[in-house]
């Protein structure tokens, strides 16, 4: 089957732009860089081809040589460099996430450059629940609901659970305002409250609480909105 011959939103790229990278397969996000397949295969059959002969891996894809890649029918030069690039963009951007795991969580500056690349340019809100221990060094992340906080209340005794078996000191609530304003509404406030005080029984804090959206934040702890400690 061409890809022409796939409904429209199930192309990748379309998928893509309506659901955003995360939720589509490594092939899926392979057969847009590789833009089209051949005269016998489409782009994603191409894709697939590709990724199975790297085990269905991608850091053994991303250690394939050039000329390795070409191989592969339908992989030209052009697209195997694209390809590699790629990768190698992807590896430095774990990197540098490995990095700030690293770092102690000390300002909300450095949570934003954590969590930007988990929730930007999504069409929905997510909340985020970033897990520190006692030294301020990232544990865990976990996303706790999807949806407006208008209308998803936050499952608190997940988070305490979740803190409580990572050993965890203290938290951070992140989540994201897709239309654009970082003020908090009437329900992030309400909802943030009933978590730092749920927390606070268990002795565990609620460090701050930022909302993201485009390239500014919100933190409630820089704001002081509860004089949050």
């Amino acid at each position: 089957m061409k890809i022409k011959d796939l409904r429209l939103e199930d192309r990748p790229r379309e998928r893509m732009l309506r659901l955003g990278a995360r939720y589509l397969s490594s092939s899926d996000l392979l057969a847009i860089l590789i833009g089209s397949g051949t005269i016998d295969k489409n782009v994603t059959q191409v894709a697939q081809e590709l990724l199975s002969g790297a085990d269905g891996r991608l850091m053994t894809l991303a250690a394939m040589p050039i000329d390795k890649l070409t191989r592969q029918k339908g992989i030209g030069k052009v697209r195997a460099v694209t390809i590699a690039a790629a990768l190698e963009l992807g590896m430095r951007a774990k990197e540098e996430s490995a990095d700030l795991d690293k770092k102690a969580m000390t300002s909300p500056d450095l949570i934003y450059e954590l969590m930007i690349p988990v929730i930007r340019n999504l069409d929905h809100e997510e909340c985020w629940v970033v897990y520190l221990n006692r030294r301020n060094h990232v544990l865990s992340k976990q996303m706790i609901c999807s949806g407006s906080l208008d209308n998803t209340l936050i499952d608190t005794r997940r988070i305490i659970k979740f803190a409580i078996e990572k050993q965890a000191g203290s938290v951070i609530l992140v989540h994201n305002h897709p239309s654009g304003s970082t003020m908090p509404s009437d329900s992030d406030i309400r909802q943030t409250d009933i978590v730092r005080k749920a927390l606070s029984v268990m002795e565990i804090k609620l460090l701050d609480h930022i909302i993201m959206a485009g390239d500014s934040f919100f933190s409630f702890a820089q704001e002081k909105v509860f004089e949050i400690r």
